[in-house]
């Protein structure tokens, strides 16, 4: 297999290499681009390979990398590649085949890989194209969860349960897993990363820095306009309010 990454950090696109390799070593890299602009001129020059697949930054070092998709209008299948998770849904309308959130792990990228792999057992016909997006969703929603965490404690290493877990929270630039009982402890996931791993149906991202377990809301109080202030317990370190662009998908998942 051919690969393509387009990611304008050089120590991320050495790990996605490295990983790419556990998972597979007759996968060949083909380059390393960092940047819309050196991409088109990669892509549309000659060259003694083509890619299978391109592993794609969202936000590179010139422009976002969907500006790539529609300068060359791109077909070759995409794993986007990105910290935020706010562009899933237009990653998908570029009909890609996954969407995968820093740090990526070696059980994201083979399940990523896996994907690939169905996508190009479909049928390659016209008007087929909804289809691999439809079937690569329905693929998502047999997804298992992490049902537990390891994290470091000094010099010792503790298993918590996801369900003995009340909240995550991002603090000093640094993550946080608050358990049921006992003080926090901090763990190596960005709470991106963590929003991916544990069941959305029990944990909510009521803003950037708090990712809340159901069973820890205490009460929610309203405020002026539509503010919703979240009491936990434990009790948070400071006041947790729903972003306003959350609030009304915060009421659904209370209600579900």
């Amino acid at each position: 297999m051919n690969v393509l990454i387009i990611e304008d950090e050089a120590l991320t696109a050495q790990r996605l290499s490295t990983l790419l390799h556990e998972y597979d070593p007759s996968i060949k890299v083909l380059a390393f681009l960092p940047s819309v602009a050196k991409s088109i001129n990669w892509l549309t020059a000659p060259q003694p390979a083509s890619p299978d697949l391109i592993f794609l930054d969202i936000f590179l070092e010139d422009d976002l990398g969907f500006s790539l998709i529609e300068q060359l209008n791109l077909t070759i299948p995409i794993i986007f590649t990105t910290a935020h998770e706010n562009h899933a849904l237009q990653a998908f309308k570029a009909n890609s085949v996954d969407y995968l959130l820093k740090p990526i792990g070696i059980e994201e990228l083979t399940a990523a890989l896996n994907k690939f792999k169905l996508f190009r057992q479909l049928p390659n016909e016209p008007g087929t194209e909804h289809l691999v997006v439809e079937q690569l969703a329905r693929g998502d929603e047999s997804k298992t969860y992490r049902d537990r965490f390891m994290v470091s404690v000094g010099p010792k290493l503790r298993s918590i349960r996801t369900d003995a877990i009340a909240y995550f929270f991002f603090e000093n630039k640094a993550t946080y897993l608050m358990p049921q009982v006992g003080p926090p402890i901090s763990i190596d996931y960005s709470l991106d990363k963590l929003s991916q791993l544990v069941d959305p149906g029990q944990f909510f991202r009521v803003n950037r820095s708090y990712l809340v377990a159901i069973d820890a809301i205490q009460s929610v109080h309203t405020y002026s306009g539509s503010k919703l202030k979240v009491e936990l317990q434990p009790a948070a370190r400071q006041e947790v309010f729903v972003s306003v662009e959350r609030v009304t998908e915060f009421k659904d998942w209370l209600g579900r």
